[in-house]
């Protein structure tokens, strides 16, 4: 279970980036941010967003057309 659930709904990319961007500011250390987001393009921006960062991806999958 994610300590923080955000929603990126509706939003394009760069959007969901930067709103978990700043979510993750709002976590401890260890924490995790669960993001929904429904713009596909945020799956690989997300891979890509944890690779530079250095921040963990721990699961991805699709509820319907909700990108997890």
């Amino acid at each position: 279970m994610a300590d923080a659930v955000l929603d990126a709904k509706g939003l394009n990319c760069p959007l969901p980036i930067l709103r978990a961007k700043k979510a993750l500011k709002e976590l401890p250390t260890g924490g995790t941010l669960e993001v929904q987001a429904t713009d596909p393009g945020a799956v690989k921006d997300f891979e890509a967003f944890c690779r530079a960062t250095g921040n963990e991806l721990v699961e991805q999958h699709v509820d319907g057309k909700v990108f997890v």
